[in-house]
C-alpha cells in the first residue's frame, strides 16, 4: 500500500504570530456538516484536529457536490487544517485506538444519533474516566433528550423547524429553503463557541464537560425576537419577500444592464438621502415617511420610486450615484463577481491554497482577521485514512499492533 504524502509542515512563524490555538487537540468524529464545519474553525486557528472516519464509509462530504479527477472538492474546504485516520469504532479494536487517543486530546466532536457512541462503550463515562479535561460536543439535529432526540436530523429540518422557512418567499409562495446548509453553519459557528467556552471554564474548574448543541436552537436563536414578539403581543412575522416590515425601501432593485442591487435604509437618514438622490424628495414630508414602520406601510410608493430610478441606470452609475450620496447599496452578486470584487480581494477572503492532487485551488479564508495570533489555511482536505499510521503511532501504538487492527479491518 502506497503511503500518502503528508502535507508540506508551515515554517515556524514569528513568536507573537502563533496561532492561537497551537497545542489544541481535536479529534473530529462528526459528519455532515455542522460537526466537521466546527473543528474546522477550530483547526484554522491552529487546533491540531484529527479527522476520525470509518475505513470502509468515508466521510459522505468527499462525494457531495461537484467533484474533479474523482477528487470532491467539498471536502477539501471541509477538512482543511485536518489529518485524517481510520477507525471502525464499533469494532473493539478501534473503541481501544480512540480511547487512547482520547486519552491525550482536549475536544471531541460527534454528531452520531443519542446513545450510539454509549452502545460502542464510548459514552461521556468511558471518555472521561480516560481523560477528566476533555470537552465532549455533540451536535444533533434535536439535542440529548427529550421526544425528538432519537430522530435523524439534518439543517433543512431546522430551516424548517425554526420558523426560518415560514418568513421566507414571497407572500403568496411557499416557505422557503435556502440553497445550501445555514442551520448547518449557524450551529458550526456556536458549536465552536462552545467549546471555546467550555474550554475557558476548564482553566477554572480544571475538568471539561459536554457540549450538546442542538442544531433546532442556533437557527431560531438568529431569527430575530419571535417568541417574544408573539408571547408579548401575539404577532406573527408573515412572508414579506425581500421587503421589511421594520423599514423601506428595502429590496432588490433591477438595473437598465440587466443586473440587480440591494438597497437598505435601516436609518432614517439613509432613506431620506434616497429618496433625494431619486428625485422624490416630496416623500419624505410625508406624515408616515417619519420611521420605519410607516415607511413599511408604502412600501409600494417607495419601491416604484426607487426601482424605476435605478431602472432607467446601469449597476456602475447606479453604484456610483448611491455611494456618493452615502446611501446604502449593493449589488447582488454570483461567485464570479465575489472572486473579482476589490473589496473581498483586499480583505483576502478567498485565498489560495496548494493541494498535491489538484494543485493551486481557492477556497474561502479563515473566518476572521486576529493582529497579533492569525489563523491559516496550513492544506487543504486529506486523502481518506492518510494520516492513520502517523497518528495512531503518536498515541503509542505500535507497527505490530496497528498492522493487527488493519488485519482486523478495524483501521
Amino acid at each position: 500500500m502506497t503511503t500518502p504524502t503528508a502535507p508540506p509542515a508551515p515554517a515556524s512563524p514569528p513568536a507573537a504570530k502563533v496561532p492561537p490555538l497551537q497545542g489544541l487537540r481535536v479529534l473530529d468524529l462528526a459528519t455532515l456538516f455542522a460537526g466537521p464545519l466546527a473543528a474546522m474553525m477550530l483547526g484554522d486557528f491552529g487546533a491540531d484536529v484529527v479527522k476520525v472516519e470509518h475505513p470502509r464509509k468515508p466521510d459522505p462530504s468527499r462525494g457531495h457536490g461537484p467533484a474533479k479527477d474523482g477528487v470532491g472538492l467539498w471536502w477539501k474546504v471541509l477538512g482543511r487544517n485536518k489529518r485524517t485516520v481510520t477507525l471502525d469504532l464499533s469494532t473493539p479494536g478501534g473503541r481501544d485506538a480512540l480511547l487512547r487517543l482520547a486519552a491525550d486530546a482536549d475536544v471531541i466532536v460527534e454528531n452520531f444519533r443519542p446513545g450510539t457512541l454509549e452502545r460502542w462503550g464510548l459514552g461521556w463515562e468511558e471518555l472521561s474516566t480516560v481523560n477528566p479535561r476533555l470537552v465532549l460536543a455533540r451536535v444533533t439535529g434535536f439535542g440529548q433528550f427529550g421526544p425528538y432526540a432519537h430522530r435523524p436530523g439534518f439543517g433543512t429540518l431546522a430551516e424548517a423547524m425554526s420558523g426560518f422557512a415560514a418568513i421566507t418567499g414571497e407572500p403568496e409562495g411557499p416557505p422557503t429553503l435556502p440553497p445550501f446548509g445555514l442551520a448547518d453553519s449557524i450551529a458550526a459557528l456556536a458549536t465552536a463557541y462552545a467549546v471555546m467556552t467550555a474550554l475557558t471554564a476548564r482553566t477554572t474548574t480544571g475538568h471539561g464537560q459536554v457540549v450538546d448543541m442542538a442544531i433546532i436552537e442556533p437557527m431560531l436563536s438568529v431569527i430575530g425576537p419571535h417568541p417574544l414578539w408573539y408571547d408579548q403581543l401575539g404577532y406573527v412575522q408573515p412572508r414579506t419577500g425581500n421587503r421589511s416590515r421594520n423599514n423601506a425601501p428595502r429590496n432588490t432593485y433591477r438595473t437598465s444592464d440587466g443586473s440587480w442591487v440591494a438597497v437598505s435604509t435601516s436609518a432614517q437618514s439613509i432613506a431620506e438621502r434616497v429618496m433625494r438622490l431619486v428625485d422624490r424628495a416630496e416623500l419624505i414630508d410625508e406624515p408616515w415617511f417619519a420611521d420605519g414602520s410607516g415607511r413599511a406601510a408604502h412600501a409600494d410608493v417607495l419601491d416604484e420610486a426607487v426601482g424605476s430610478w435605478i431602472a432607467r441606470h446601469t449597476r456602475d452609475e447606479a453604484m456610483a450615484a448611491f455611494e456618493k450620496a452615502e446611501a446604502a447599496i449593493a449589488p447582488v452578486y454570483d461567485v464570479r463577481d465575489v472572486l473579482a470584487d476589490p473589496q473581498y480581494q483586499a480583505l483576502g477572503t478567498v485565498t489560495e491554497v496548494p493541494d498535491p492532487e489538484l494543485g493551486p485551488i481557492r477556497m474561502q479564508n479563515v473566518l476572521f482577521r486576529l493582529s497579533e495570533t492569525p489563523g491559516g489555511i496550513r492544506w487543504a482536505g486529506r486523502p481518506h485514512g492518510a494520516d492513520t499510521d502517523e497518528v495512531l503511532t503518536a498515541a503509542g501504538l505500535t507497527p505490530a499492533e496497528i498492522a493487527a487492527l488493519r488485519a482486523q479491518g478495524a483501521v
